[in-house]
This record gives C-alpha cells, structure tokens and sequence, in this order.
C-alpha cells in the first residue's frame, strides 16, 4: 500500500467510505507490486470509480490565492495525485518534495532495466511538470523517521503553516524480515528491494555486498513478480542485458557470475502464485534453461479448484501446463518453482566460510481452508537446499514520520478514508486531514469542493528557510540536465541511459 496520505487545512466533510488503495511508488523505492500493472488508465479509472464523469469538485476561483499543496514523494504515486489535482483545481499550486536529487521512484529504481516500455511513463511525468503551477524540489527530505537518527531537511511542522494540503506519497520502503535463525547475520541473504535498487542504481542501496561468482545456486524467497524480476535478472544472458539501462556496476558483477540455477520458493500452492502471466512468459522463455516443477501438485490443485478459477488464473495455471511440457531437459541453466516451503533457518559454512551462507532449510507446508483463504500449515518435515545466495522477497512496510500519528503493528497512519485519527480513533483536529488519495481533497469541504484557500504562502518561505541553511535544492530543469547527461554516458556504450 502506497503511504499516499492528505493533510488538508479545516473540517473536511467525509463523503462515504471509499479509499483508493495505489501500488507502492515511493520515493525510496519499494517494489511491493509491479509498475507495470499501474498505468494512467488503472490510476484514472480508480479515480472515476470513487467519482463518476459529472461529479462535480469544486474550483477554487472563490478567492484570489491559489489552493496550495504539498506533495512529499516524487514517485508515480504523487506524479499522478499531482495530474489529478491540477486537472480538477486548474488554479491549484502544487510543490512537491523529493529526498532524492532525481524524482520518479519506483519507475526509476524499481522497474526492471528490461521492461523499458513501463519506464515510458516518466513522459506523462515530463507533462505534469511542464504546467506552470508545478515545482519540483529535490533533494530534500521532509519527515525524520521515528526510526531514523538522522534528521530530515524538514518536518512536517515546518511545512504545515505554508500549505492549505499536504500529500504524503512517501511509501514503505522497510522490508519485512522472515525472523529466523541466521538471517541478518550471514554474507548472501539479502532484500530483493536493495537489490533491484542496487542493479537500477538506487543510491542508498550502492554498498550493497553482492558477489555472484561464490555459488552456482540461488534462492528467492517469495513468488510475486518482484521475485521473477530477481530471477530473471540472474538468468538473462549478460549481452541482453548490456543493451538495457542496467548500471555498469552490475554488469561487470555479473560478467563474473556463477549463477546457473535459481529456485523461487512460497509458502503456498500454484494457485496462490502473486506473479502474472507475462513475468512467468519471459521466465520460461529464457534461452538454455530449463524449468522445473511439480506437475502432479499442480494438477491435483487445479482438479480440486475445479470451476472456480478465474480467467486470468486459469491462463496463468495454463502457462505452469505449458512450460512443464515444452521445457527441455538437461540445459545449462534452470528455473524452478518450489511450493509448500518456508524458511526456518540458514546455515553457514564451515572455518574461513563460517560467515558465508551455504544452505537454507525450508520447512515443508499442507494447505488448509476453503479456495479463497487457503492457509499454509506446517508439517514438521523439513529439508535443506544447498545455496549461496538468498533474496527476500516477501513485502515491505513503511515507516513513521515525526509529527503524524502512526499504527506500527499494522505499519499504517490510522485514518478514516485517509483523514487521520488519534489513539481513540477520533480526527485530530491539531494536524490537517490525512486521505489516502487527493480526490477525498477535491470533493470535501463544504461539499462543492475544496475549501477557501487561506492566503498560504507555499514553497517561497520554505526555500528561503533551506537556502539560509546553506541546502541545495534539486528543480526539475536541472533534473533534465542531470536525464541528459544520462543520456549521452549511455549512448557510448549503446545504452538507453547509464
């Protein structure tokens, strides 16, 4: 769930019980789900469906000063907020704030350097930032982590006095831990997010430890499209992969790989898979690797689902039939989907190799409960899988700022249709509304639209508050000089962009 939250000035009146949920786009990117099932069309849709074409949301031209928002994150998230607001409020003035000196989250960081036609939406972001209402400031973190000892640029508090909405689009961007033995303690168990970032050239993530010429054999924990994007990133062969905008400090890691077999392992059955059918296509299309997996448990699984398969479901179980009969055996590589397996430890190897992982033992799972709520249930049994590389990828939580309340048991900011609540779940009339997406925004107030702009100032105070601090700020024209740049450093090695 994308932390896509609204601060709005005054008592914004709650219009039903509808809350947009958005794919993860954060500005430390998290891959929770795949960019590409997040499109302008989904996004538009969502919006249509909490409020139809006619419905009308307001203006803003009750007074002469602009309705002013700020928008913290840069990824699509908030890119596609921005759209919406200047769409409906044409007079609206939007400043949106990115830690980083680039904008664009999880379609810069996160998407797979080999699916560039999903990265084609930074164009529709060019758009939004063209509009003279928009400014970009990057650089510049907003919100200090409640787990964080380093302090952010600024808080909250010194936004809130400036801005008639704040939008928090900021994401989860903490991975969730499997909790057992060994984990953060072995050299080669790691997050699939940091890799993904590492690979895509995440700055957070470039003293990321990945050395893949210590083992033949890796393991993904988790069976998504993130888990498939790990997989296939180890498989592809290096000279497809010199012709995407993958970093060159990855490719020469992988000019040194020894990585043949990769096994993507869930706790589940076949029909419990999160990926989808064109992630699963490019897997079983790999040149020289052939695909492993249980036949007879997928068709006893789909024997007892019977009828109540869906239609995507089905062509994706129909893709599992296809691959396990057209795979060709004994190639020099392999892809292999493991089912009913957990992991309940790791082990290290022996002397000088003590600190490196060599196995992972997974626990052997049945599945219990009605189709819709299959449960997985240990068994007792277990076995252990020779490896030397582990990634993560079982989801990812956010974290709390300072100043906004913050459930951490379910990692979420306690809210009514986003509008932000206290411990004894009442609004909190000290902070301004919080709303998981910016149309609750656009329809509240006093039900014809947004409410009065309150004569804010927006960005002008808050950039001379920075730039008397000596901090550089990052604008969208001098992110285009640093996309050019990109550009032509690729173009030498005949790159899209390095």
């Amino acid at each position: 769930m994308i932390r896509l939250s609204l601060l709005a000035r005054g008592q914004i009146q709650i219009q039903g019980r509808h809350c947009l949920s958005l794919p993860s786009f954060t500005s430390s990117p998290s891959p929770v789900h795949r960019v590409s099932s997040f499109s302008p069309r989904t996004f538009s849709t969502s919006w249509r469906t909490l409020f139809p074409e006619g419905t009308k949301t307001g203006d803003n031209t009750r007074s002469s000063d602009p309705f002013r928002v700020a928008v913290i994150g840069s990824g699509p998230g908030g890119f596609y907020a921005a759209h919406r607001i200047l769409k409906h409020l044409p007079q609206a003035s939007i400043d949106m704030y990115e830690a980083l000196p680039v904008p664009h989250g999880l379609v810069r960081f996160g998407v797979a350097p080999d699916h560039p036609e999903v990265k084609n939406v930074m164009h529709t972001f060019d758009e939004v930032a063209q509009n003279p209402n928009f400014t970009f400031i990057g650089n510049t973190s907003v919100g200090t982590f409640t787990d964080s000892s380093s302090k952010a640029d600024l808080e909250i508090s010194d936004l809130r006095p400036h801005y008639d909405a704040i939008l928090l689009a900021y994401g989860a961007h903490e991975d969730r831990l499997l909790n057992v033995p060994n984990e953060q303690s072995l050299k080669g168990v790691m997050a699939a997010r940091s890799f993904v970032g590492f690979y895509n050239g995440l700055p957070s993530e470039q003293n990321l430890e990945i050395d893949l010429s210590r083992t033949d054999t890796a393991v993904v924990i988790g069976q998504g499209n993130v888990a498939l994007d790990v997989a296939r990133i180890l498989l592809t062969p290096l000279e497809e992969l010199k012709k995407t905008d993958l970093t060159e400090k990855m490719v020469k890691i992988l000019e040194k790989s020894r990585v043949k077999h990769v096994y993507v392992v869930g706790r589940r059955g076949p029909l419990e898979v999160a990926f989808t059918s064109k992630e699963l296509r490019e897997m079983l299309n790999l040149p020289d690797t052939t695909f492993h997996m249980d036949g007879d448990l997928l068709a006893s699984e789909m024997e007892r689902a019977g009828k109540t398969l869906d239609r995507p479901r089905k062509r994706l179980m129909g893709l599992l039939e296809k691959g396990i009969k057209e795979s060709k055996p004994d190639q020099p590589k392999s892809f292999s989907l493991l089912f009913l397996r957990s992991p309940v430890g790791f082990q290290g190897g022996q002397d000088a190799d003590s600190e490196h992982l060599k196995a992972i033992e997974l626990g052997i799972n049945r599945l219990e409960g009605e189709n819709n709520n299959r449960k997985a249930v240990p068994t007792g049994e277990k076995e252990t899988l020779d490896c030397g590389l582990v990634f993560r990828s079982i989801g990812y939580k956010s974290v709390g700022i300072k100043d906004v309340p913050f459930d951490e048991r379910k990692g979420v900011i306690p809210n009514m249709d986003g509008k932000v609540l206290d411990a004894d779940q009442k609004f909190v009339s000290a902070l301004p509304c919080y709303w998981t997406t910016g149309q609750p925004m656009l329809n509240g107030g006093n039900g014809n639209g947004v409410e009065t702009p309150t004569h804010k100032q927006g960005a002008k105070p808050i950039l001379d508050l920075l730039h008397s601090r000596g901090h550089k700020t990052v604008s969208y024209q001098d992110w285009k000089k640093i996309e050019q740049r990109e550009f032509e450093l690729g173009a030498k090695t005949g790159k899209p962009r390095e």
